[in-house]
């Protein structure tokens, strides 16, 4: 028992399975949107299947691809991926475990879940090539968490709607924009070994503006992504509150680069909670 137990525990720390809280909640805000109101048991448990599976999978792909990156790096030489908890054809199978129950989770949505899968498989497993040739890499990895909105709506209307694709738009720039900020303590390294990133690129004063310039379109879609949805003022309060979230991250980031962890962790981890409650408080009070 104990012994599995490790193997867990070594894989949830292989994935970082708690941060599947960047995208779980704005996949739950776009079906809550999308019912009106509450989804069904059913769709709750297809949705959190889903969208482990699918981070399980990117995450495996990109530990994978990385261990000759990751050995070099101190910040990241302790993955299990790396000092050999965990071997390659364990994070191989892993791979291929999730990847299928993601697409077996697809086709019991419905039949546009299905369909779309296999190219949703394929951008999740590409960002971690994008650094080695383009620092458009920190844009790719906000494409894959904001696809989660448009798997939410497609499970629950079969179809894609407008309001959804502003609210992806929003998730994608959040997303790029703070793993800009993320990026900052790998900046060195990455110059070193030839790794493409903005801040390797562009420097440490460029790559926070370039945040806040994404930060400030994070802003500007989910407001559109509000008024297209046609939602209340608790919606209103949950754009509002966001952007004052991301203003503090900043701030933060600014101050002291030591404190990247807080602001990537500790804020955009409760920002998506919050924004999920709000939304949920509003289609109960104007339901």
């Amino acid at each position: 028992m104990d012994r599995i137990l490790k193997v867990l525990r070594d894989f949830n720390e292989l994935v970082m399975f708690k941060h599947t809280v960047f995208s779980l909640p704005f996949i739950f805000i776009a079906m809550v949107v999308a019912a009106d109101g509450w989804f069904g048991w059913r769709l709750l448990f297809l949705g959190l299947l889903a969208a482990a599976s699918a981070r399980n999978f990117a995450m495996g792909i990109n530990r994978y691809l990385d261990r000759d990156i990751d050995a070099k790096n101190p910040r990241t030489a302790n993955r299990p991926s790396v000092d050999g908890r965990i071997d390659e054809s364990k994070i191989l199978l892993f791979i291929a475990i999730n990847g299928l129950i993601f697409i077996v989770t697809a086709y019991f949505i419905n039949d546009l879940a299905f369909m779309l899968s296999f190219p949703i498989l394929l951008i999740l497993g590409a960002y971690s090539y994008f650094k080695r040739f383009s620092y458009t890499a920190h844009i790719i990895l906000g494409i894959s968490l904001g696809l989660a909105p448009i798997a939410g709506v497609v499970a629950v209307k079969a179809s894609i709607t407008m309001w959804s694709v502003f609210l992806s738009l929003g998730v994608m720039f959040w997303v790029a924009g703070f793993d800009l900020l993320y990026s900052l303590q790998d900046m060195e390294f990455d110059i070193k070994e030839g790794l493409h990133s903005i801040p390797s690129r562009f420097g440490a004063d460029c790559t926070m503006f370039i945040s806040r310039i994404f930060h400030a379109l994070t802003v500007l879609f989910w407001l559109f992504f509000t008024v297209e949805a046609g939602l209340g003022l608790f919606a209103y309060l949950a754009v509002l509150i966001s952007a004052v979230m991301l203003w503090y991250e900043h701030l933060i980031v600014k101050r002291d680069f030591t404190k990247i962890d807080r602001a990537f962790f500790t804020v955009n981890g409760y920002l998506g909670i919050i924004f999920f409650i709000l939304i949920v408080i509003d289609r109960i009070v104007y339901a």
